[in-house]
């Protein structure tokens, strides 16, 4: 793994959280799969028996800004905390997961726990992968409550009855992601 210059990991960084931010604002996360190669890896688990797996920077940005955000459009993710390894080129972002909904009690729905991404930088202002992490049991309450006050979007409720059979869902026993990423070390 070559190191990288300190300057330009906190310029990646901060042109991707630019990003991420508007595309929450402005609700299409289309524009966010230039932040990747062509053969980038995108994962993240999925509960005990799955993980998701986007392959290349086509299925990044079909499933991951396509599919998986169906119904998640206005959701804003603010980071709150970045971490770079310059001498690995890996880059460590903490963020939230806040819905443009309120709840009963006026407040905007967020998932709770912690919510984040590790990254592996490419250069030329790319990630080479990504691994998100962020707590499922918390995810699945507040997209509970928010099915009892009949506040999530046609979108989310049509995902969520196709459940594992959303695209890059993968089952778990038969994907070592760790190997996976180890294998596209240089």
């Amino acid at each position: 793994m070559p190191a990288f210059p300190r300057d330009e990991l906190e310029e990646m960084i901060r042109r991707f959280v630019a990003a991420n931010n508007d595309a929450g604002r402005s609700g299409d996360w289309s524009k966010m799969s230039v932040f990747y190669s062509e053969d980038a890896l995108y994962t993240w688990n999925n509960g005990a028996g799955w993980e998701f797996v986007a392959d290349g920077r086509k299925q990044i940005h079909d499933w991951v800004f396509g599919t998986e955000m169906e119904g998640l459009e206005h959701w804003v993710y603010p980071y709150i905390r970045t971490l770079i390894d310059d001498q690995k080129g890996e880059i460590i972002g903490i963020w939230r997961q806040i819905a443009p909904v309120e709840d009963p009690d006026g407040k905007p729905y967020e998932i709770a726990g912690t919510g984040g991404s590790w990254f592996r930088y490419a250069g030329d202002f790319q990630w080479a992968w990504q691994r998100d992490f962020f707590d499922h049991m918390n995810a699945g309450a507040v997209f509970g409550a928010m099915a009892k006050n009949e506040q999530l979007t046609p979108k989310m409720l049509e995902r969520m009855k196709k459940g594992s059979k959303m695209p890059g869902w993968t089952r778990r026993d038969g994907f070592d992601w760790y190997g996976t990423i180890t294998d596209r070390e240089s």
